[in-house]
């Protein structure tokens, strides 16, 4: 007969796996949740992951924190395709195997420099592609948060303590980024939009390929842009695919509508070439028309197919800075919010200031929205940058 009130072994190291495991979900969960200042909660990742009892334990608590962090994935893909939850749920665990597999494969039960190194490999990999193509949830997102301002050095201090987290010295790694938080939390402003520069929202709807303006849409945000140059502003930032399918038409009509407005406008649209198309930004003005940005990373599946023709260009590392206006700019579009490499590769070229764009018109009451804004305000945060956003909802 067991003794009463002891727990065998193996319920002990069930309750433990599962400790671990809720663990992992509520860094996500929480880190991820929609409010800039609780990437703060992704600090603790690292650990978890290290100290998992076993291999199987520390994929677990991977993929618990990867599909907290991404729950309104589902619904979104579901009103997306217009199709069952059940696609969306199948994308949802398709979308999390390679950071599961990444943390997976690099864990290890033996102590001392092993493990910081190989959280390290893992944070590398699934900052850049082709790892780091899904590599959302990214602990290193809690910089902007934990030393804003401190660009290069904010980014070194986090990464540094995210690698200690993984090590004895973990207690002092998490005391340091507690009184890191709790400074910045009691300081915390949220970036500004530069003088004369306005992100105007909109709620137009769009269809499943996400592209669509017809002839009233396009007058409809000519005038909000008319609206915005009466009030003084002199820059205005649409969201993506605000301009639907860019032609000579569409340029037409937007330089004469703009022709008598002393206003610059950067907005969303795409250009259909013969495999496929890209998601740019355009800039417009009376005097004409030029293409800004082509989009680095597209949404995969939705947009970026590319085992066929048809879907967005990928132009990973291309254009990371554009002139617009006067100022240098960092831009992100949508998908790019929520992924490392392209604002790492955009802040190597000292930004003037950071512009996010997005389409959510299919993200329904998900939290997705919200936690692209807080992305962007965390990395402009961290670089002392002025923001500018502008979603249709």
């Amino acid at each position: 007969m067991g003794s009463h009130g002891k727990c065998s072994p193996s319920r002990r190291s069930l309750l433990q796996a599962i400790l671990f495991v809720a663990g992992g979900a509520a860094t996500g969960a929480i880190g991820w949740s929609g409010h800039p200042l609780a990437f703060a909660v992704g600090i603790a990742f690292p650990a978890l992951w290290a100290f998992a009892p076993s291999r199987t334990v520390a994929g677990l608590v991977a993929l618990a924190h990867f599909l907290g962090a991404s729950r309104g994935l589902p619904v979104g893909a579901s009103i997306f395709f217009g199709a069952q939850l059940a696609i969306g749920l199948g994308l949802w665990l398709a979308a999390s195997l390679m950071f599961v597999a990444v943390h997976t494969a690099l864990w290890t039960s033996r102590g001392g420099w092993r493990q910081p190194v190989r959280y390290a490999i893992a944070a590398v990999l699934m900052s850049a592609p082709p790892f780091g193509i899904v590599g959302w949830a990214h602990p290193i997102t809690a910089a902007g948060i934990l030393f804003p301002g401190w660009a290069w050095f904010g980014l070194a201090a986090t990464a540094a303590l995210l690698v200690a987290m993984t090590t004895r010295v973990w207690p002092i790694a998490a005391g340091v980024a507690a009184l890191a938080f709790a400074w910045s939390a009691s300081n915390w402003t949220p970036p500004v939009e530069p003088d004369g520069w306005r992100g105007i929202n909109t709620r137009f709807k769009f269809d499943a390929s996400g592209q669509y303006a017809d002839y009233h849409q396009q007058v409809s945000t000519i005038r909000l842009a008319e609206a915005a140059a009466g009030e003084g502003v002199r820059v205005a930032i649409l969201p993506e695919s605000a301009m639907g399918l860019w032609s000579a038409t569409t340029e037409r009509l937007w330089t004469r509508g703009l022709s008598s407005l002393d206003i610059m406008v950067n907005g969303g649209a795409a250009i259909v070439d013969p495999v496929g198309y890209d998601n740019l930004m355009i800039g417009v003005s009376g005097e004409g028309a030029e293409i800004l940005y082509r989009e680095r990373m597209p949404v995969p599946v939705s947009m970026w197919q590319p085992w066929t023709t048809g879907g967005a260009h990928a132009r990973f590392f291309a254009n990371p800075v554009f002139e617009f206006a006067g100022l240098k700019v960092a831009p992100l579009i949508c998908y790019e919010q929520l992924i490392i490499w392209p604002v790492i590769q955009s802040m190597l070229h000292a930004p003037d200031v950071l512009v996010a764009t997005g389409n959510a018109w299919w993200t329904g009451n998900t939290n997705i929205v919200a936690i692209q804004r807080s992305s962007a305000q965390a990395w402009a945060s961290l670089f002392g940058l002025p923001l500018v956003m502008a979603f249709n909802e």
